[in-house]
């Protein structure tokens, strides 16, 4: 049905009727100036997202006489300052600040006739409905807004990255189905979410840059460049500081600030790094080297490197459990070689335990494409009760309780199951099947396979994440 006849159905006379509600409402139009910081980080980022069937804005208005986008230069990732303050300069002139949205050309240009849009736009339909969240973007940014609008919920999700494809799965954990893709990313590797359920980052092998994805729009909205090719990615507890892993030589760490949407620094550790992960009390980060088989920590406070250990083969995945306090307690660690993984005591800086898994009952051993790590992949449950570490020789995951380290059950979860993530509530744990191209739901309390989800291909790295839901 056309919108307008929609509306009428509702006795709303015209768009202008219901526009109010879903963008920022100025006091009136005459004292509403067009932001410009809100258009530099959250307007153009739509110039450059590739969506389904459309090319990017920036390719047809890089050539444009009329509203012009300046192209961006080969390996450039983002606009600059002076790119910036142009674009903003050249949509201007297609806005009525404070007005009905459906009066700037800007919006309806790009937006379906059906929607309240023009009848013909050269670059094609790029929005379909006012309710796209990338246009109500623009539409604020036409009704004067300078932040982000709060989200009217934020709910859980399961991201899934695919390790030998150019997308990742979003993963709704009630129905346990992928319920859209996060596209554009070639090589996805490491993925965490921020705090307040904003943003998503994802670390671009491709393009050695860390991904920054708005929640809202489920596409990427910068990319930052970065020292070296990234691996794995952690975020602090407040969602200041983002460190990526450097999988190159002397070793390094870079830490992102969210805010500055820049890399502000890249600290030297002992070797070509990994996995990176921040501690759950957001006092370190941690991360480790295959090449010189050290653990790497640092102070986030001073973003220092405040004290290493060397173990006796290359360090894997990692995960942590905690005091009474939240302080960090044991480091779980896998090693290059090793079927099971090691305990680091965090206080006393030493391996404390090991434990090696026997084979799974009832499953055959693998050893092809192991990638010397023939387990990988490890994770600690909201309750701190078990730890549970995957087996690529297996197909299994081995749950063993703490802090006894008992083996308590095994779980057959698909061929070369990699990284593990739970639910908040600890009631349901993710692994990403690499060799089947899926993602297992296990329940943690029976400790059975509750659901099978097809994803992308190669799915290795999986995290639990909040996103805002408008």
């Amino acid at each position: 049905m056309h919108y307008l006849r929609l509306l009428k159905s509702f006795g709303v006379a015209s768009l202008a009727g219901l526009l109010p509600a879903l963008f920022v409402s100025p006091l009136s139009a005459q004292d509403v100036e067009l932001n410009y910081q809100f258009f530099k980080n959250e307007v153009q980022p739509v110039f450059l997202a590739k969506r389904d069937g459309n090319i990017r804005c920036v390719q047809c208005h890089g050539r444009s006489s009329s509203f012009r986008i300046q192209p961006l230069d080969e390996h450039q990732l983002f606009f600059t300052e002076e790119q910036s303050r142009m674009n903003f300069e050249s949509a201007s002139q297609f806005v009525l600040p404070g007005e009905d949205p459906l009066k700037s050309r800007f919006l309806t240009h790009p937006l379906a006739s059906n929607a309240g849009g023009d009848a013909f736009h050269g670059g094609g339909t790029h929005f379909h409905s006012i309710y796209d969240p990338e246009w109500r973007i623009m539409a604020d940014w036409v009704a004067g807004a300078t932040s982000r609008r709060a989200p009217s919920s934020v709910e859980v999700r399961i991201i899934q990255t695919n390790a030998a494809g150019d997308d990742s799965h979003v993963i709704d954990p009630v129905t346990n189905k992928s319920i859209g893709r996060i596209t554009d990313i070639e090589i996805p590797h490491g993925v965490v979410g921020a705090p307040d359920g904003s943003q998503i980052y994802i670390t671009n092998e491709a393009l050695h840059s860390l991904d920054i994805v708005d929640s809202r729009t489920m596409r990427v909205k910068r990319r930052i460049p970065l020292s070296g090719r990234p691996n794995n990615v952690g975020v602090t507890s407040d969602g200041r500081k983002v460190y990526v892993a450097i999988m190159e030589m002397p070793g390094s760490v870079d830490v992102i600030d969210v805010q500055k949407m820049e890399n502000i620094k890249t600290i030297p550790v002992n070797g070509a790094i990994h996995n990176v992960y921040v501690t759950p009390d957001s006092r370190h980060a941690v991360a480790g080297s295959i090449q010189t088989s050290t653990i790497n920590v640092i102070d986030t406070a001073t973003d220092e490197l405040v004290w290493e250990l060397e173990m006796d083969s290359g360090i894997r995945p990692m995960t942590f459990n905690t005091k009474s306090d939240g302080s960090t307690d044991k480091i779980f660690v896998q090693l290059s070689g090793f079927h099971g993984f090691a305990v680091v005591d965090f206080d006393q800086r030493r391996e404390v335990a090991r434990v090696e898994h026997p084979p799974a009952t009832g499953q055959e051993a693998h050893y092809d494409g192991l990638q010397g790590a023939p387990a990988h992949g490890l994770g600690v449950p909201p309750d701190g009760k078990t730890v549970w570490s995957t087996s690529k020789v297996y197909s299994t995951v081995y749950i063993h309780s703490l802090p006894d380290l008992k083996e308590v059950g095994q779980v057959y979860v698909g061929q070369h199951p990699e990284w593990v993530t739970f639910t908040p509530d600890g009631k349901t744990a993710y692994i990403g099947a690499a060799g089947d191209h899926v993602t297992f739901a296990v329940d943690v309390k029976s400790m059975k396979t509750v659901a099978r989800i097809p994803v992308g291909q190669v799915p290795k790295r999986v995290a639990m994440v909040r996103m805002a839901v408008d």
